[in-house]
């Protein structure tokens, strides 16, 4: 193997070309040969028995060579940007320039760690929503507990809006039943919107005991049997039931919760509410501020570094499916997607995950942050503790410089939030370069370059 060029190139990548000479690919083919030999039938010869040359002979010199490349390539791959001293950041771009019998010379466009220019981390402003709590908002925070505590009560009257009416149903096609539309006993909650668009507007009206002919016109964006159809539902009412709250009192607070009194009840709901809406207020808060510390440095991420994030991402759901009982497949049948789907609607949450990474990255070094052998024993403790591991396990399981490299960039994030400050956050004025370039990023399909945007907190992907 040898590096015959190396050539800068934009967004942070480097292409070499890389040569392997004729003895190191006629190993490669001759492997290649072995291989496959077995699975390649040749008259007047049993299988796997054919010479090499025969079967060059018959399907062409270059029969072995995509599996010899395939053998050959990745190992010189690595040793080329060992080499070079590069880090790559993964998914590499191969590209074959010349192939025979005197070896073979390929490209590799290598995604590197790229320079970052780091801008003002310090001090950066936000506003912050200020936390409010009304006897509205409690009223709310009631309904839940209210709605659960109601009952339903059976009325002779005719059935109104809010109201369950327990009917039989059947639909006709042309005076034909057709497949799924029949129920017997079903409790239908009038104004749901569950039923076909003027099923249950037809419904309302009718008592207990009367039966009705409902005219029904499905949607044209329904399955295909019955798009656009019009129809006949005969319906039967056997029972009008309405919903009837409870009193709402000391008695229902002790019925729902651990508190004697309504006003106790209420107080406690009012501090959740107030907790939660600080605790949305603080990541907010916070989730700007690393928003414009991303905004505020220069840096030009490869391609290949979001896409390893992508696969990050990607493996992570794929457990969550898992743990829930579902495959990665299935979860693409439901959604009507395919993987690529999955991965596109992933990268712009990689994207924001690898700026932000970058970004507190570079903090740390410009702060000369480091971690203490205390905090990282502290931190494999907490680990420990959180999943059932021993410490030795999670030493075992977690690699010490990628834990030492997650805790840095803690420390970094922390560092920026703590010298944050609630106001007025500041405008950054575009370039005219910037601002040039923003337009032309606004036409692709998915994001390149770096953009003034925001780290956010971590999303699964989605199918769009």
């Amino acid at each position: 193997m040898k590096v015959t060029n190396v050539e800068k190139k934009e967004k942070s990548t480097v292409e070499l070309t890389i040569q392997i000479d004729a003895d190191q690919f006629e190993q490669a083919v001759q492997k290649a040969y072995l291989k496959s030999r077995g699975s390649i039938s040749v008259p007047g010869f049993r299988k796997g028995k054919a010479p090499r040359k025969i079967i060059e002979g018959m399907y062409g010199s270059g029969v072995f060579y995509e599996e010899a490349i395939n053998e050959v390539y990745p190992g010189a791959y690595a040793q080329a940007v060992e080499e070079q001293g590069l880090e790559d950041m993964g998914h590499p771009k191969m590209e074959i320039v010349e192939v025979g019998k005197e070896g073979f010379t390929f490209k590799a466009l290598v995604s590197v760690r790229p320079e970052v220019k780091l801008g003002e981390y310090k001090g950066l402003t936000a506003p912050k929503e200020e936390v409010k709590v009304t006897e509205k908002d409690i009223d709310e925070e009631m309904k839940p507990y209210i709605d659960r505590a109601t009952r339903l009560v059976s009325v002779k009257r005719k059935a109104k809006k809010g109201d369950t009416a327990v009917i039989d149903f059947e639909g006709f096609d042309n005076g034909t039943p057709f497949e799924g539309g029949k129920g017997e006993n079903y409790e239908l909650h009038l104004g749901a919107g569950m039923f076909v668009p003027g099923f249950e507007e037809q419904v309302i009206g009718m008592k207990a005991g009367e039966e009705k002919d409902l005219d029904i016109t499905f949607p044209e964006d329904y399955h295909a049997d019955l798009a656009g159809k019009q129809v006949v539902f005969h319906v039967k009412v056997h029972e009008v039931k309405e919903h009837k709250a409870p009193e709402v009192d000391d008695e229902f607070a002790k019925d729902v919760s651990e508190f004697e009194t309504l006003a106790d009840f209420r107080k406690d709901l009012g501090e959740k509410l107030a907790k939660r809406r600080e605790e949305q207020a603080k990541s907010d808060f916070e989730n700007q501020i690393l928003e414009q510390l991303v905004g505020n440095m220069e840096c030009e991420i490869p391609d290949g570094m979001v896409e390893t994030q992508v696969d990050r991402l990607m493996d992570d759901f794929a457990m969550r499916l898992q743990s829930q009982g579902m495959s990665m497949e299935d979860y693409q049948k439901m959604m009507g997607a395919n993987v690529e789907m999955v991965r596109s609607s992933a990268w712009p949450t990689a994207l924001k995950q690898v700026q932000l990474e970058l970004a507190l990255d570079a903090v740390a070094k410009a702060e000369q942050l480091e971690v203490s052998d205390e905090e990282m024993e502290a931190e494999i403790s907490r680990l420990a503790e959180q999943y059932g591991l021993s410490t030795e396990q999670v030493k075992a399981a977690v690699p010490e410089e990628s834990l030492k490299g997650d805790l840095l960039l803690r420390k970094a994030r922390e560092m920026v939030l703590s010298s944050a400050k609630e106001g007025k956050a500041k405008k950054k004025a575009a370039s005219k370069k910037t601002a040039k370039k923003s337009e032309e990023d606004a036409g692709e399909e998915k994001p390149k370059r770096t953009s003034k945007k925001a780290a956010e907190s971590e999303e699964e992907p989605k199918a769009e």
